[in-house]
């Protein structure tokens, strides 16, 4: 009966309608006549519960690909990320060779705070054995994390130091950055790269701000390209601080609920300076809302390629087990009235395979293979720009996928994780060395010799990606800037990381062309594309 209640609730949400008394939707009773049939009459015991959940499941997929049932477990892992904090003992590890690595204590974190140190292992979590017994990422995660305040004791091998060393950590709550990077990109160029749009979102970005203006920063390239989006209310905060007052930013509308204008409040702290915004086919939802307002507004470029193309809103419905569903009431709107919604008419697996077929289709590689539709016509706001909706956000300047120094061999070492697992192990035995560096010194001197690449080489070997010498020369220039970005992430942050990355990103550096030629910046925006 319980499961058969928790039916008639998800009913109750998708017809709107409320049961009282003895009345019955007629929907409701005969799916629960159908569960009750199976519960006794069926010749097998079957597992009711994840019925339900399958035919829940099924039920939204006829809705929309945004429009999702979440488990217990699957709402606490979703939150998680956008909450902007988690509770333990605050370290990025990694599982090698089966053991726990520490890659970095979180500074400021509790793991800091008691010495751990990069390249620690850990060998057993309160006297029990961890090393060499093939734990997973999962099954550390459950050890490691818990309450704030609650202990966990862990015993550490460390390198140069014979005896094991034991340390009690008492669990705090650790924060999860959605700003990934911020530094200067040259005197008065600052770069910003977000990954999400979390409850933290805002607050980053306005002190990022602050620390670059601090160093003269006229200028902002705001990196959304792999942003898949988050919280709206945060994307509406961010794009208020690149707008004057009573700018409408976005506006969302569906058929059970008010259409609802955004509009900025001109207390921003970016409202002057040149602005560039770099998008990517992985750039989604709260992404678009940002670029979308940065564009129609004509406050600044766009630079890269179209947008995934998510312009559905998502009401969270709480359900009594704790599970939850994830439903669409409405669709956003830029403020020149473009729906950036792409279509869905082909089910969820071809709505998901879209952004795939782009590559087939070539629109990764040319400008002119991106299909617009007329009727989706619009202006901006301020110049009389032409710009679409029906499908994501088209940059105003287009850069395609770099397939120059793209080679399968570069790709296999990427998904077997050869890059990480070999830029660890060397930082491991060249930790002191490497300390010696200060980061300008090493952006600019720091060379990966042909030593590192025959190191990396047979790591690759390893694990079965046997060595293809012409393409690893084809994937040279991209093989060393990656590996030595990672040794800067590792070693510094990953703000140093996007600072080596970005020398050779051809997105990233049409940006910072544009960004710096104010003819060609202000012409773009005020061209009329009509």
């Amino acid at each position: 009966m319980k499961r058969i209640l928790f039916v008639f609730l998800i009913l109750f949400v998708f017809s709107g309608q409320v049961v009282t008394g003895q009345l019955f939707n007629e929907r409701v009773y005969k799916l629960s006549r159908v569960l009750n049939a199976i519960e006794n009459f069926y010749v097998d015991s079957v597992d009711q519960e994840g019925m339900v959940e399958h035919a829940i499941k099924e039920m939204l997929k006829e809705l929309d690909p945004h429009s999702v049932y979440l488990s217990e477990e699957e709402v606490r892992d979703m939150e998680q990320p956008l909450e902007g904090e988690f509770e333990g003992i605050g370290v990025q590890f990694d599982v090698q060779n089966d053991t726990i690595v520490i890659i970095s204590p979180i500074s400021g974190g509790p793991s800091e705070e008691v010495g751990i140190q990069a390249g620690d292992r850990i060998i057993e979590i309160e006297s029990e054995d961890v090393a060499g017994v093939g734990i997973s990422t999962e099954d550390v995660r459950s050890k490691l994390l818990g309450d704030k305040g609650t202990e966990v004791t862990v015993t550490i091998k460390r390198r140069g130091v014979d005896e094991p060393l034991e340390f009690t950590i008492t669990r705090d709550k650790i924060p999860i950055h959605s700003l990934e990077a911020a530094y200067m990109a040259d005197g008065q160029t600052g770069y910003i790269r977000l990954n999400r749009f979390a409850s933290t979102t805002e607050d980053e970005f306005k002190e990022a701000v602050e620390k670059l203006k601090g160093k003269n920063m006229e200028n902002l390239i705001l990196d959304l390209r792999g942003n898949s989006g988050g919280y709206l209310e945060q994307s509406i905060k961010m794009a208020n601080h690149f707008l004057e007052g009573d700018k409408k930013i976005v506006y969302t509308d569906g058929a059970h609920v008010s259409r609802e204008e955004h509009k900025s409040t001109g207390e921003g702290v970016f409202k002057d300076g040149r602005v560039v915004v770099l998008l990517d086919e992985g750039s989604a939802s709260a992404s678009e809302i940002v670029a979308g307002a940065v564009q129609d507004w004509d406050r600044g470029a766009v630079i890269g390629r179209r947008s995934f193309g998510k312009g559905l809103v998502q009401r969270p419905v709480d359900l009594p087990d704790n599970s939850m569903i994830r439903l669409t009431v409405a669709r956003f709107y830029t403020p020149s009235g473009r729906m950036i919604q792409k279509p869905y008419e082909e089910g969820h697996e071809g709505y998901m395979r879209e952004v795939f077929e782009r590559f087939e289709k070539g629109e990764t590689l040319t400008r002119d293979s991106i299909k617009v539709d007329d009727s989706l016509k619009f202006e901006t706001l301020n110049s009389g720009r032409t710009v679409y909706g029906g499908g994501g956000i088209i940059p105003d300047i287009f850069v395609p996928v770099d397939t120059a120094v793209y080679s399968d061999y570069y790709r296999d070492m990427v998904r077997q994780g050869v890059f990480n697992r070999f830029v660890f192990n060397y930082i491991d035995s060249h930790r002191d060395e490497l300390r010696q560096w200060d980061f300008e010194s090493f952006k600019s001197d720091f060379e990966i010799t042909d030593e590192i690449i025959e190191e990396l080489t047979r790591h690759g070997e390893d694990v079965g990606i046997e060595l293809n010498r012409e393409e690893l020369e084809k994937s040279m220039p991209l093989i060393k800037v990656q590996i030595k970005g990672l040794i800067a992430r590792d070693i510094w942050d990953m703000s140093e990381y996007f600072e080596i990355v970005n020398q050779r990103d051809e997105a990233f550096k049409k940006a910072l062309e544009v960004i710096n030629d104010e003819r060609q910046y202000l012409e773009m925006l005020q061209k009329a594309n009509n």
